[in-house]
């Protein structure tokens, strides 16, 4: 654009400009179809006037309007530079925002018309998703810069439209791993059950607008599979919160098993990676249907529908994609894959870190008595074992003892005497033993105390391997990697075993082999007691014996990986349920049985609309959802609260409580920002100063 001296002289005081439209755009570009544009602009400014000779354009009135003429015919060449059409909306909204800017000179805010107009966010099925007015565009940009934005302002501004256009944005561009659409329903209350149909067709009248905005955006045809996926969720914000456990089920602390139920904002947990995390929030649901969740190692824990997993499967785990965030009721019947389980869960990538406890006999020992010991109390402590480097192992672990050999495998375990002792001093194991109430206990009764089961990763690691070294062992199989076994009569210790196993990072089986019909080695005679078979999978870090002989066969073929897949979903009734949120990176936190489960969403750009309608804990609830490497987006209009009975919204009470806090942004648009109808801009204002009319006479009336 050029300016050069023009014919129309201006009066003393006024100012004139002078414009070249360059012959590659034509003047009805610039000018509009009939000359709409030209009109548009005539009645912003009507104290100057404009003429328009071939490709000529000339502005002679007062200085300050010449001056946004001229900055206006600028924005607007670099607009159409781009490709982009100028329409009469887009020439009004560029002349309200050169006019916001205080003057024509660009002393105002620091966006210019064509960067508004020319910011495009999504391009889909032929058309383009971007703003339109400054404080759109501002809006957008808060989103791109900030991880939780609230869009305020009246109907019509675009909040929702355009978090989502930045939510697909953010999908396509892989930022995230899923979208997640929720707004409250209100409007039905309690009265949801009283409508026809249909849950779904009861709810959907209230998630309709944005479906009508996500097949604006994303092919109508691929909604269905990003749906059924995960990928895409639209729902209630009744479901966001449903996700839960009953009150009763068990969540590992430092200290050991909790009800989930009994847990309160501050205390601990333990994460995936063995150590302890802070739980953020704790949210009572109410009653929920239930389901049974079963791994194939038979681990299992309970759930409502809506429960999150993280799971991955075998075309995942080739290709090295990253684990997935499904929904229970999302993986029923879906969990095979050409009859092989589909979804594998994932495990501890540590031990389990307790807290260090004093123990009155070394572990390995401990573990050792307990496969071939003899603790009856009776008689004096014996062990027996064919394995000259056990009872080395055991006489050097055990202070004041000596391991006397009687016969055959056999061993007993004596005081070692000391001048001037005298006779009843009682044996230091005896004295160990009843302190652990393990004094009296047989094959069939043993246990590990809690002592070893909760202490730290080395002493629980000792006491395997002596449990292991005495009653377990190798098993190795042409070309598959080794497994280890373990058998015992008592169910107590093969449950205890199973849960050193787990508590370490591995997998355990077990099987049961009934006493009946069953010899007992070259004896003719029956076992007493059924044996209880374990197999055990331990990661590769951990090793699994002591003993030389069984230690060089199980590193000769390796002890392979561990793994956990879903089995079965089942219905487990209705229960008082509760969410909680913890504060691990990666969300998880462990459960029954030491499987690894989550509520909170990361990777994920969630968009809560109509957020006016929910209440302030609602809000809380929403808000510490907040995943890592996610985004959420807040729209919402406060002089539109249908909350019943007077309660408080919780879009208002989060503007006093989250102001100024950083990485949260509060972006508000006006009436001015409206890009329906003109119509609904001129009816929020009226609206607006009806209000504060009515406002104003009642505080005078109280006065």
């Amino acid at each position: 654009m050029t300016q050069t001296p023009t014919a129309h002289i201006p009066a003393p005081g006024q100012a004139r400009a002078h414009f070249t439209v360059p012959a590659t755009h034509p003047m009805v570009t610039v000018l509009g179809s009939g000359d709409a544009l030209l009109r548009v602009i005539e009645k912003a400014f009507p104290k100057a006037d404009i003429h328009v000779r071939g490709n000529q354009v000339s502005a002679i009135g007062e200085a300050a309007e010449v001056a946004l003429i001229q900055r206006l015919f600028d924005e607007m060449m670099l607009v159409l530079r781009t490709g982009q059409p100028m329409t009469e909306d887009a020439v009004e909204r560029s002349i309200a925002m050169l006019k916001a800017s205080g003057n024509g000179n660009g002393d105002g805010p620091a966006e210019t018309p064509a960067e508004v107009l020319t910011q495009n966010i999504l391009s889909s099925r032929g058309r383009t998703i971007r703003p339109k007015t400054l404080n759109q565009k501002r809006y957008v940009d808060a989103i791109d810069r900030n991880t939780i934005v609230f869009g305020i302002g009246p109907a019509g501004t675009g909040k929702t439209y355009l978090a989502m256009a930045k939510a697909v944005q953010a999908l396509q561009s892989k930022q995230v791993s899923r979208i997640i659409l929720t707004r409250p329903a209100v409007e039905a209350g309690e009265r949801l059950g009283f409508l026809p149909g249909t849950l779904f067709d009861k709810i959907d009248p209230y998630l309709r607008p944005l479906y009508d905005a996500l097949h604006d955006m994303i092919d109508p045809d691929s909604i269905p599979r990003l749906m059924a996926a995960g990928t895409i969720e639209v729902a209630p914000l009744a479901y966001m919160r449903g996700r839960a456990q009953p009150v009763f089920t068990n969540v590992l602390t430092p200290e050991g098993w909790r009800p989930i139920g009994d847990l309160e904002v501050g205390d601990l947990v333990v994460g995936s990676n063995g150590e302890p995390t802070p739980v953020l929030g704790v949210y009572p649901q109410g009653e929920k249907d239930i389901y049974r969740v079963t791994a194939q190692d038979g681990s299992w824990t309970l759930c409502c529908g809506e429960h999150l997993w993280t799971v991955r499967t075998a075309s995942d785990r080739r290709r090295d994609k990253p684990w997935r965030v499904l929904e229970t009721k999302e993986m029923i019947g879906n969990l095979r894959a050409a009859h092989a389980r589909r979804y594998e869960l994932p495990m501890l990538t540590a031990p389990v870190a307790f807290p260090e406890r004093e123990v009155p006999m070394d572990p390995y020992a401990l573990g050792l008595l307990l496969g071939d010991g003899c603790l009856t109390g009776s008689t004096t402590p014996s062990f027996s074992t064919e394995d000259a480097e056990l009872v080395d192992a055991l006489e050097a672990a055990l202070p004041g003892v000596a391991v006397r050999h009687t016969g055959g495998p056999d061993y007993v375990l004596n005081r070692v005497k000391s001048p001037g002792d005298v006779v009843t001093l009682e044996n230091p194991v005896t004295r160990v033993m009843r302190e652990l109430d393990l004094l009296g206990s047989r094959s069939h009764s043993k246990f590990v105390p809690d002592d070893y089961l909760f202490n730290t990763a080395e002493v629980r690691l000792a006491v395997l391997q002596g449990l292991l070294d005495s009653d377990g062992g190798p098993v190795t199989q042409r070309d598959r990697t080794c497994r280890i076994q373990y058998s015992t009569a008592s169910i107590v210790l093969r449950d205890d075993v199973i849960a050193l196993v787990q508590s370490l990072g591995g997998v355990a089986y077990t099987r049961r082999r009934a006493a009946e019909d069953r010899v007992q080695g070259t004896a003719i005679a029956a076992h007493r007691y059924d044996a209880h078979v374990v197999e055990i999978r331990l990661p590769e870090d951990i090793q699994p014996f002591r003993l030389a002989r069984k230690q060089d066969a199980y590193e000769a073929l390796g002890g392979g990986r561990p793994m956990r897949f879903i089995d079965s979903i089942e219905p487990a009734g209705r229960e008082e349920a509760v969410c909680i949120q913890v504060a691990a990176e990666d969300s998880l936190y462990v459960t029954q049985d030491y499987l690894l489960t989550h509520n909170t969403l990361n990777e994920a750009f969630v968009v809560l609309d109509e957020a006016q309608n929910t209440t302030a804990e609602q809000m809380k609830m929403f808000l510490t959802r907040l995943g890592f490497d996610s985004k959420i987006v807040v729209t919402g209009d406060v002089t539109q609260i249908d909350l019943p009975g007077g309660a408080k919204s919780g879009l208002r009470e989060v503007q006093k409580i989250l102001e100024g806090v950083p990485d949260i942004h509060f972006s508000r648009l006006t009436s001015e920002d409206v890009v329906r109808h003109k119509l609904v801009g001129r009816i929020v204002d009226a609206y607006e100063k009806y209000d504060g009319g009515r406002q104003a006479a009642d505080g005078h009336q109280r006065k």
